[in-house]
């Protein structure tokens, strides 16, 4: 399975689509608008840059796409009003991969500027130029130092591909678990490695000197990257779920043995040491906070909070699902998932953890982390 050719979240508008089941990762980037808002005030006063580029890497579609974007041409707008300079011009990128609902994107600028220029005085602000950049963010993207602003959420826990070495050796699992053989935590660690290790190079070629990068990343606060936590058990309740139709006879064992989620859920640690290896950016601050499960949707009542659950990993899964099993056990699969979500979810606290890093690119000669 090639990854970059197959994972999306779901597209368009629809009752499974990423659209309407993304309030999870939209509470991710609430989290972290105190931090965009520093690195933003950095960034605007040590430079008064009159072109302001900023890419947003991972940016999917719906409402989040542009609600970090948002966020930040209104703190550059404040902050040129009370510096009294002119507005920058602003040049908008947004990354993902090709599969990408793109063309929702691109017939949402029209609204996004609209709704932009209503809040913020349209004589005042400076032109906004926006694309769309589909490719892997694990290489290079855009021009050498081009850009100011880097903004990433919930999108660098995936890994290019799935991990070499690992078909048929995590069997009955779909992730990393405690009954996972040790070649497998290894290869996901490898992994893991090669592709922050590919990411960080390539924006440290991109950004300008003191450009920065606020990054939310789906972590853990174990150690232990089996740890029955965050996305961890998430993906443990599905893989039961899968087992679920092997047993039903749905699907063959060996197709549930050779699927793998191409994702590392890192720790707090495990990434800062990854950026000190690399060399390129100082570590200006970290924060790890959680989410509730429940923040899925809007109903905090367990059997619906499920519900809400299982949409959105509906969302987010489902062209994994589709290309490796088939379209006709799709439906069966995620209403047993919720069944086993609203039992948990009844029995244990659930929640995902987040790591925010705010990132600032350095000569290599000097590294920091706090």
């Amino acid at each position: 399975m090639k990854i970059d050719q197959v994972l999306h979240m779901n597209e368009g508008m629809g009752e499974a689509s990423y659209a309407r089941n993304s309030l999870l990762q939209q509470k991710a980037i609430s989290i972290a608008k105190p931090m965009i808002e520093e690195a933003i005030t950095t960034l605007y006063c040590n430079t008064l840059p009159r072109n302001l580029a900023i890419a947003d890497l991972g940016c999917s579609s719906g409402p989040n796409t542009f609600f970090v974007v948002t966020q930040i041409i209104k703190f550059v707008e404040t902050l040129s009003q009370q510096l009294n300079r002119p507005s920058p011009e602003y040049q908008v990128l947004l990354n993902d991969l090709p599969a990408n609902d793109f063309n929702s994107i691109f017939k949402s600028i029209p609204t996004f500027k609209h709704e932009l220029y209503n809040e913020i005085q349209a004589n005042k602000i400076g032109p906004c130029f926006i694309s769309g950049v589909p490719g892997s963010f694990y290489g290079r993207l855009f021009p050498t130092r081009s850009l100011h602003f880097v903004h990433s959420s919930y999108s660098l826990h995936w890994l290019s591909q799935v991990p070499e070495g690992i078909e048929k050796s995590n069997k009955g699992n779909i992730y990393i678990t405690r009954t996972s053989p040790k070649k497998v935590l290894k290869a996901y660690y490898e992994q893991f490695e090669r592709d922050i290790s590919g990411f960080l190079r390539s924006r440290a070629e991109e950004l300008v000197e003191g450009g920065c990068m606020i990054l939310t990343i789906l972590g853990r606060r174990s150690e232990d990257p089996s740890s029955k936590e965050s996305a961890v058990h998430i993906y443990e309740l599905f893989a039961n779920a899968l087992n679920h139709l092997v047993f039903k006879g749905l699907i063959q064992a060996d197709q549930l043995h050779s699927f793998n989620i191409p994702n590392y859920i890192p720790s707090s640690s495990e990434l800062k040491l990854q950026i000190l290896k690399q060399g390129s950016f100082k570590i200006n601050r970290t924060e790890v906070s959680s989410v509730h499960w429940t923040h899925c949707g809007t109903d905090n009542q367990h059997k619906s909070g499920a519900y809400n659950v299982a949409k959105c990993m509906r969302a987010v899964l489902e062209s994994l699902v589709l290309q490796h099993f088939g379209e006709t056990i799709i439906d069966e699969a995620f209403r047993v998932f919720q069944e086993l979500l609203a039992d948990t979810m009844s029995k244990e606290k659930t929640e995902f953890f987040n790591i925010t890093l705010y990132l600032t690119k350095q000569s290599p000669s000097c590294v920091c982390f706090n």
